[in-house]
């Protein structure tokens, strides 16, 4: 009788995903922080008649908030290719 082994979880692999995770799941938290204080800053300076500069910390929140959803998409997509 011959026994077989065989491996359930790769360990390689699953350290691997940990930190994709990980990197992925900072990465987001930290993108939609920047969009949250881009927004918020840009109804401040609007406020205080700083047209420029709100301008400017609303294209900013509009830019980490198309990184939120280009990783959104790119979760999605990897998700489904296999």
């Amino acid at each position: 009788m011959t026994v077989v082994l065989a491996s359930l979880v790769e360990g390689k692999e699953l350290l691997q995903t940990v930190i994709a995770a990980t990197v992925a799941g900072l990465g987001v938290t930290f993108a939609f922080s920047v969009a949250i204080w881009g927004f918020g800053r840009s109804v401040e300076l609007g406020t205080d008649d700083r047209r420029l500069a709100a301008g400017i910390a609303a294209a900013i929140g509009t830019l980490a908030l198309l990184v939120v959803l280009a990783a959104i998409v790119f979760g999605i997509v990897v998700m489904t290719d296999k």
